[in-house]
């Protein structure tokens, strides 16, 4: 097995912000692991949030290279054990090794991950289309620049409901909010309020990650539900959010990857969550990894590679406001030369 490490910038069509971050690129590593004739692909983004580097990913994998190129093409999720102990001090590098295993697992079986794992995608969510925090007039832009039928709006600033007011004027489709951790309690229940007026579906991560005290409140007098984001990091935050959230949204880069995220999706549909997996800004390589999860979701959020310019792999497609999986096998990437 041979690790191969790529480093890309990726340009964002316009500006990104949302209420504690604002970028125009978006710095990703892919991970490749190469077998013969078959290579697996992952992603880990550089994240000023999380306090991850390019430079500190690298570093971490060039020290444990040997380590990664011992994978011999089976038994991804016990793999995912073993590198836990090396990698797990970086979430988004051990995603990034643990989507290459899986791509390359299923590259190598010739079968699309979802087959492997036994589901079927007759019936897939949509995913929504994000709108960055701007002016008005700009995130209307974007909304007609894109028609969609169901956006995310982000959100964090003192005009909040005057802003989905005005945003519902110009489309009948469905709102998701997202105000990353931007609110407090009696905002988050007075918006759920009027939110509710404007065909708003939930509202994503209100307060602090750390409130916990506020989001029993909040889960109790909400008129709409509430999706964990930044509260519902690894597996286990998964039992905990069960008290405090209607659902919660699984990012690949924040758990681990797609071994640990398959074991978060079952452990919250037993404890009766909804289930939505997110994306960062990343490329089709992170993005084909999450649509193999596609048909054991409720929501999902996979537009990041639509937010882009400089796509640098060849995954999913759009079809009539619909994101069609790629077919091929593994996660279904193909890297561009």
């Amino acid at each position: 097995m041979e690790l191969i490490l790529h480093t890309y910038n990726l340009k964002l069509k316009h500006k990104f912000k949302i209420a504690h971050d604002a970028r125009e690129v978006q710095k990703t590593l892919i991970v490749e692991l190469k077998n013969g004739l078959f290579s697996g692909y992952g992603e880990a983004t550089a994240s000023k949030y999380y306090g991850n580097s390019i430079d500190s990913m690298i570093n971490l994998l060039e020290h444990n290279r040997l380590l990664i190129e011992s994978y011999n093409g089976e038994n991804q999720d016990e793999f995912w054990n073993v590198t836990k102990q090396n990698l797990g001090t970086n979430s988004f590098a051990q995603c990034a090794v643990d989507v290459a295993v899986n791509d390359l697992y299923g590259k190598l079986l010739e079968k699309p991950l979802y087959k492997i794992w036994g589901v079927n995608n007759k019936t897939l969510p949509t995913s929504n289309y994000t709108i960055g925090i701007d002016a008005i007039d700009v995130m209307v832009t974007k909304m007609n620049e894109m028609p969609w039928p169901k956006y995310k709006i982000k959100l964090g600033t003192k005009d909040d409901i005057a802003i989905i007011k005005e945003l519902r004027k110009h489309t009948s489709s469905l709102f998701r909010v997202d105000a990353n951790c931007a609110w407090g309690i009696d905002e988050t229940i007075n918006n759920s309020k009027e939110l509710k007026k404007y065909n708003v579906q939930f509202i994503e991560q209100p307060l602090a990650a750390d409130n916990w005290q506020g989001m029993k409140e909040v889960y109790e007098k909400s008129e709409l539900p509430i999706i964990a984001d930044e509260s519902c990091i690894t597996e286990q935050d998964v039992a905990k959010c069960a008290e405090y959230f209607d659902g919660i949204n699984i990012k690949l880069m924040k758990c681990g990857g797609l071994t640990p995220a398959r074991r978060m999706i079952k452990e919250a549909k037993n404890l009766g969550l909804k289930v939505m997996v997110g994306c960062m800004t990343e490329s089709s390589v992170g993005i084909s990894a999450i649509s193999q999860l596609l048909p054991q979701l409720d929501y999902v959020d996979m537009d990041g590679f639509m937010l882009i310019s400089n796509d640098i792999a060849n995954g999913p497609k759009l079809k009539d406001s619909k994101i069609i999986m790629s077919g091929g096998n593994g996660t279904g990437v193909v890297l561009k030369a």
